[in-house]
């Protein structure tokens, strides 16, 4: 692996380290009374969940308290306590397999993101499910049948709520790495080399 490519492995691997400093998702609520540019926006951090403004995340779990959701309380959220440690080592995987400069440490390294990446996806609709159908039963409405999970990615109505859900710009800090990663295997590769 020449040293371009070992630099553009640690560089995919720095990129992860945005993660603690920007959010990798963002869910919107707009509705009548929350239009377009003052609607209700949850950033999610890899070690917080927080409102995109000062009270957006109270405002919201009030609006919820009125539905039956539980509410959205970071400290009670056991994956922001260890995805800060899982980002960590993804990054000390890509500088070692950098440093090594060996490709099947780098293809590890990659498939280690997607794996990650696809866990947690699925814990984070694991987590939209129970937060929008295990509702409190006393809670002042009550729509028999009804669910309020936002998308795991896109738009949905609920109720008189547009729910929006997308990634955020962390999120493609973690592509932009990994495609510093799949670049930097993929020609070693193509040049013929062996390690």
């Amino acid at each position: 692996m020449s040293r371009l490519n070992q630099a553009l492995v640690a560089l995919g691997a720095l990129c992860l380290i945005a993660l603690y400093f920007l959010p990798m998702w963002k869910i919107t609520l707009e509705a009548p009374q929350y239009p377009k540019g003052n609607e209700l926006a949850i950033m999610i951090h890899v070690n917080d969940v927080r409102g995109a403004r000062k009270n957006d995340l109270q405002n919201l779990n009030g609006l919820n308290h009125y539905i039956g959701m539980k509410k959205i309380e970071p400290d009670s959220i056991p994956e922001l306590q260890y995805m800060p440690v899982i980002v960590a080592g993804m990054i000390v995987l890509g500088l070692v397999a950098a440093i090594s400069r060996k490709r099947w440490l780098v293809l590890a390294w990659l498939v280690v993101i997607i794996a990650v990446g696809a866990l947690g996806m699925y814990d984070f609709y694991l987590w939209e499910y129970d937060y929008g159908h295990d509702l409190d039963p006393r809670a002042a409405i009550k729509i028999e049948g009804m669910a309020y999970q936002p998308p795991l990615i896109g738009s949905q109505q609920l109720l008189n709520f547009t729910a929006h859900s997308f990634p955020a710009i962390g999120f493609y800090f973690i592509i932009l790495g990994w495609l510093l990663g799949a670049w930097a295997w993929w020609s070693s590769r193509k040049n013929g080399a062996t390690s």
